[in-house]
Parts: C-alpha cells; structure tokens; sequence
C-alpha cells in the first residue's frame, strides 16, 4: 500500500478559513433569516473593472481566432506583461528589474508555498506570529518541522513574536536562521515596516546569510507615502530577498488568479560543496517543469491594470475599500475597542473586548451580531486575545456591521 506523507498528520487542525466556514455555514443552517455580514476571510467584493474586463475579453477573442490563437505560453509569462510591471509598479520607486527576473504565476499564495521546492529542507526558517497561516503550515508539509508543542509552536521552526509591545513588527530572530518570512503590509495586523525597519532586516539578511520572503500581496493599499512598497526599494535587497506580488486583492482577480514572483540574478545560495547557484535559475527550472503558465487572457487582463484608464479605475477600488477601513477603525475605536492597522492595509487587527479568547469573541460576534470576523489565533499564538476585520466589503454591510458591533460593546 502506497505510504503517505505523515507531516500532514503533524498539521494541528484544518486550515483557519475553511473551520471559519463549517461554524458560519452551521449558524446560517440554523437561523436561516439571519442577515449575516461576512468582513471575514480577505475576498474582494467590486467586480473587474471595465478596462480590464474589455482587455479579458479581447484576450477571448483571440484565443477563438486561428490568426491570434495561443497556445502554451512561456512558463515564466510573457516579456511584456513583465515589462509592463516593472515600468509601472518598480521604475517609479527607482527599482530597477529584468523580464528574466520577473516571473508571472496564478497567484502569491502558490508561490509562496511552491518556493519551498528550490530550498533544502536543511534551511532554519523564521515566521512572525501571528502570520498569514500558508507560510507556517507549507514547512510542516515539506517536512521542515517536528510536531507541535501545546502552544502551537512547531519543533525546528523558529518563531518571531508580533505584539503590541513591539508594535506588530517582529523582532531579530534570537538564533541563526536562514529564510525570514516578512509580510508587508502584514497580513493580519494591517500594519506595516518603515523603510528604516526594512533596512534593518536586509542588513541583518546580509550579515547572516540568509534570504527574506518579502510578501507584498497588499503594497497598492499602501496610503502613507513613506512606506516601501518594494523590498527592492532598500539598497542590498536584491542579493538577499525574494518578493512576491499579487493581482487578487489589488485590482480584484481572486477568481481570476494572477500574481509574480521577483527573484534578482544577483540572489545566490550554495550548493551541498559550498558553491554559489542562482535562484533565479533554479526557480526558472522549477516553474518550466512543474507549471505551465497563466493563461494567455489572464496576462492580457493583468496587463490592463496598469493601463493609465485600468490603474484610475483600480485605484477608485482601492480607495473604496480603505474608506471601508477607515469606517470600521474610527466605528470601533469609538465604542472603546482598541484597533490597529487599517490605514495602509484592508485589515483592522482589534483587541477582544473584555479579554475574550479570539474564537470566543468569533462566536459572540456570528452569533449576537451577525458579524463574520476572522480570530487572532488562528494566525499564530501571539494572535490570541485578537481579531482581524476586514475592509472588503459593500458600504452599506460594513456601516450596519460597525452599528451592530457599537450597539453590543459602545461605552
């Protein structure tokens, strides 16, 4: 019989969006008049704007004429889908990139997962908590971890506490590590790194020899102008850091699946005789043998979105969204509950009024106001006593949200 891979076993529980579901899915079942608001798991709510709509379309159109059919792609995704992104969203911040280090793929969550393959399992990985929960859960499958202590730390996985007390932002790790994990703006504080605090981690990376995962999922919602949106943005970046970008939240392709990964030709790591091997070439290999590319449509869509007529309309979104944030953060703080985030990211990170647990202040919520939230310790341990909000949603449902929420816990 065909043996499986235990280190799923190790895996302490379903993965946090899909138990969210089963416990909102059973409350609905049973209060079937219930108007349920969802500010829960991060999916976007406005459709494709017409810019890009138009442009999907036209990549359909092709796709049914035999003149401009396409088949496979290039794995990496087409040149000028990659130059598009670097004239657009890197040259403006005075990063400078090659198409052969832009990769395009179907979304950031799969490829932070699946850059685990070019690592050996060797390496000493470090993840802030709390944290987006794909980071910590992909090193258990890989079978980088042992089991998990009663805290929910995993044993050989070297954790970076985020609190209030450190302002969200983790701390060195206090051991030798190899691969950080950093999410900016994180996911799920909302909060974000000043160019002075990346600056400390690429020298540290340097210094250590160890390489950052530099999740940028959220960088458009960024409204502060001081705030890197690229990692590249801090000299020496690109010999120490992988960054990963996504159209999902950005310009609303959660459905439709399209993000990149960065990977600079000067990042290099060692082969098991000591010899330095560019990732770049060894995520090349990888991508060509275990992905086929996004779809021809998919890129011509993407492509749009930084169009000056597809960015205006992306940016009014944007902008609709973190006025969302803006409602719920000031709604809240209003009625005494302690808020953070919210300002250069969709989340709101709140403190559990009366130092509820996180899944007990879940319940409450579902079950008193009809809210959908998502808890704190679903992120990581330094999460309990938390609860993150988020700001995708219609105005309407987060204004009656907001109001509900005031009602049951306004002073």
């Amino acid at each position: 019989m065909a043996r499986i891979n235990d280190n799923y076993l190790k895996l302490q529980a379903g993965y946090l969006f899909p138990e969210i579901g089963r416990r909102v899915s059973e409350f609905t079942t049973a209060n079937p008049d219930a108007k349920v608001i969802r500010l829960g798991i991060g999916d976007v709510t406005k459709p494709l704007v017409p810019a890009v709509l138009e442009a999907f379309h036209q990549g359909v159109d092709e796709m049914a004429d035999a003149a401009t059919f396409h088949g496979y792609g290039p794995e990496q995704g087409y040149d000028w889908l990659a130059q598009i992104i670097i004239d657009k969203a890197y040259k403006p911040r005075g990063v400078e990139l090659k198409t052969t280090e832009v990769f395009i793929s179907d979304g950031s969550k799969c490829d932070s997962s699946n850059i685990l393959d070019i690592f050996d399992l060797g390496n000493k990985v470090a993840i802030g908590d709390p944290v987006y929960p794909v980071y910590n859960d992909t090193n258990v499958m890989v079978g980088r971890s042992g089991n998990a202590d009663d805290k929910g730390y995993y044993e050989g996985l070297v954790y970076m506490p985020c609190t209030e007390e450190n302002g969200f932002n983790p701390e060195f790790p206090a051991e030798k590590v190899d691969i950080i994990y950093l999410c900016c703006p994180n996911n799920p504080t909302g909060t974000v790194a000043t160019k002075e605090q990346l600056k400390a981690w690429v020298d540290y990376a340097l210094t250590n020899d160890a390489i950052i995962f530099f999740d940028a999922a959220y960088e458009a919602f960024i409204t502060e102008a001081d705030i890197p949106h690229s990692i590249y943005e801090i000299d020496g970046a690109k010999e120490c850091a992988i960054e990963f970008r996504s159209f999902s939240k950005t310009a609303g392709f959660t459905g439709v699946r399209c993000g990149l990964t960065v990977i600079p030709e000067e990042l290099l790591g060692t082969t098991e005789k000591g010899e330095k091997y560019s990732f770049n070439k060894l995520w090349n290999r990888r991508q060509t043998t275990k992905f086929n590319g996004v779809s021809y449509p998919v890129q011509k869509a993407a492509a749009a979105v930084y169009s000056d007529e597809g960015w205006a309309q992306v940016k009014e979104i944007i902008d609709f969204y973190m006025e969302n944030a803006r409602i719920i953060r000031e709604g809240l703080t209003a009625a005494g509950i302690a808020c953070f985030g919210g300002v250069n990211a969709p989340y709101i990170w709140l403190k559990t009024p009366g130092g509820m647990s996180s899944w007990d202040f879940f319940d409450k919520l579902l079950n008193e106001c009809f809210v959908v939230g998502t808890p704190g310790s679903g992120f990581g341990p330094s999460g309990e006593g938390y609860f993150r909000l988020s700001a995708f949603g219609e105005r309407e449902n987060v204004e009656t949200a907001v109001q509900r929420i005031k009602d049951k816990w306004g002073k």
